[in-house]
């Protein structure tokens, strides 16, 4: 059994570490923006997670949920600030 895919899962459980720092953001972020820019930021990082996941276990079902995801991700980020100029919240 290879290392690598050890190596490459801790390192996905690193990344899930980062993303529960950046979870207070979301939580406490003074402005709308740094809202959605930390829920980009959670949400980049289940991206990369999943593409290791991926790499590890060599299942391409997942690398495929990871593309769809960050598609996804964009999208979201996309509305949100869109809403959030719509309703003048932005300064």
């Amino acid at each position: 059994m290879s290392l690598v895919p050890d190596i490459l899962l801790t390192g996905a459980g690193a990344f899930i570490l980062v993303s529960l720092v950046i979870v207070f953001r979301v939580v406490r972020g003074p402005t709308m923006q740094d809202r959605v820019i930390a829920v980009n930021a959670i949400g980049t990082n289940i991206v990369v997670v999943l593409a290791l996941v991926a790499a590890a276990t060599g299942n391409r079902a997942a690398l495929d949920i990871a593309i769809v995801y960050a598609l996804l991700n964009f999208l979201m980020s996309i509305a949100i600030s869109k809403f959030t100029v719509e309703r003048g919240g932005v300064l």
